[in-house]
């Protein structure tokens, strides 16, 4: 197997290729606050050990005993987040009618970087899901038909499918420890008034870039 330089000029290919032009994470306003105050998207694990952020961080997923072993990754997903899992996070664990939601875009070359695993589906549906590292991992995350859930149900890829598009809207990147925000590109929230809040935080965190902050709405379906 290729790896070093050799590993990373493939995927920048691949992902060339296939027209991919951002990586997203999406997070609650508490949690963009907290990536503000450290610079970082952080692991689950590195969160429960910063006892400054446990005062402000509530996770988006409550339970991650389903993928324990993964939980000094970052969640991301490729193009388009995780509809099914932003609803479940809105609806179930975050639905006092207060919390409001971005959706972070980074720069498409973080899928290059060292330790980087692809999940063809959620992380946790064990029986099925296909986990890697390098370009033939990242291929598998757009092979015509992917396995997902408990019963063998299956994502097709249909006709006019965007290229940049995971088959599996489910599909996972796993980024190990933190992703700093220096590689954030742009910030999408749900309406003007998350736009004022974002940029609230902008002006008590000097460091952060000053990356666009857009309303998209279809973002987060």
């Amino acid at each position: 197997m290729s790896s070093g330089p050799a590993r990373t000029d493939e995927i920048t290919a691949y992902v060339a290729e296939r027209g991919i032009t951002e990586v997203l994470h999406f997070t609650t306003g508490n949690g963009l606050l907290g990536i503000f105050a450290t610079g970082a998207v952080r692991s689950r694990d590195r969160l429960d050990a910063d006892h400054y952020i446990e005062h402000i961080y509530t996770p988006n997923c409550t339970d991650r005993l389903k993928d324990a072993d993964w939980t000094d990754y970052v969640n991301l997903s490729i193009s388009r987040v995780n509809g099914r899992m932003l609803g479940i996070s809105a609806s179930s664990w975050h639905n006092d009618g207060e919390t409001w939601w971005a959706v972070l875009a980074f720069d498409r070359s973080i899928l290059a970087d060292p330790r980087v695993h692809f999940t063809t589906t959620n992380n946790t549906y064990h029986n099925c899901v296909e986990r890697g590292m390098g370009a033939p991992a990242l291929r598998k995350l757009f092979a015509r038909s992917v396995e997902w859930g408990y019963y063998g149900s299956k994502k097709i890829r249909y006709q006019g499918m965007p290229l940049e598009w995971t088959t599996d809207p489910q599909a996972e990147v796993l980024y190990p420890g933190e992703l700093s925000i220096s590689k954030l590109t742009a910030i999408y929230v749900r309406d003007g008034e998350n736009v004022d809040h974002v940029h609230g935080l902008f002006g008590i965190f000097p460091h952060v870039p000053r990356v666009p902050v857009t309303v998209r709405p279809e973002v987060f379906q």
